[in-house]
């Protein structure tokens, strides 16, 4: 549905296809594909095809718009309570393209500090986070230590759980029992905006 849509706009503008692709900035055939419907446009793409056509990203998708998104919690805190996690001061939510989040459970988690900044993560930086319990040595994880949501690269290593900063100013942190930390997620993407 969406196809004709992108059709319809472009009849009207009197464009061809290769002159919308290079307003978008992508090849003609991918810009065919998105009115034939055999590729689906990105968050990023379907908002610069809105401001291109100079409409509401609804009036191309909106019969589809569940197709494309899911809305996710910005989530400022995080506890854990009687085993169950809590998302705590929700800071609002952000539509996500359901490509990036296939099956799998995920949130958002606003980055504090700047103790992750070597791994090009800097402070207030929106990530997008899988939830899951386990890792691999060397993953980018959201752990629950002490209450705090914190983001490092985790390894296990002769039964000790180690916490590692991508800044050199931070030591490593040393966790001996396994009970005083909970894995939250893995760091998926950096939602930069620029």
């Amino acid at each position: 549905m969406y196809g004709k849509k992108l059709r319809e706009l472009r009849d009207i503008e009197g464009w061809t296809q290769e002159e919308v692709a290079k307003k978008l900035g992508v090849s003609k055939q991918t810009y065919s594909h998105y009115e034939n419907e055999k590729r689906k446009p990105g968050l990023k793409t379907i908002r610069k095809l809105a401001e291109v056509y100079q409409v509401n990203i609804d009036d191309i998708f909106a019969e589809h718009e569940h197709d494309f998104f899911t809305s996710l919690p910005i989530v400022g805190s995080i506890s854990c309570g009687d085993g169950v996690m809590a998302y705590e001061d929700i800071e609002g939510y952000e539509d996500i393209p359901n490509s990036w989040i296939k099956g799998a459970e995920h949130f958002l988690l606003r980055a504090k500090g700047d103790s992750m900044v070597n791994a090009r993560i800097e402070d207030g930086d929106l990530l997008l986070i899988r939830k899951q319990e386990t890792f691999e040595n060397g993953e980018i994880m959201a752990v629950l230590v002490d209450n705090e949501a914190v983001l490092k690269r985790i390894y296990r290593a002769d039964g000790v759980i180690i916490l590692q900063s991508e800044n050199t100013k931070y030591p490593p942190r040393l966790i001996t029992n396994a009970s005083d930390i909970r894995i939250i997620g893995k760091l998926k993407m950096n939602l930069i905006r620029y």
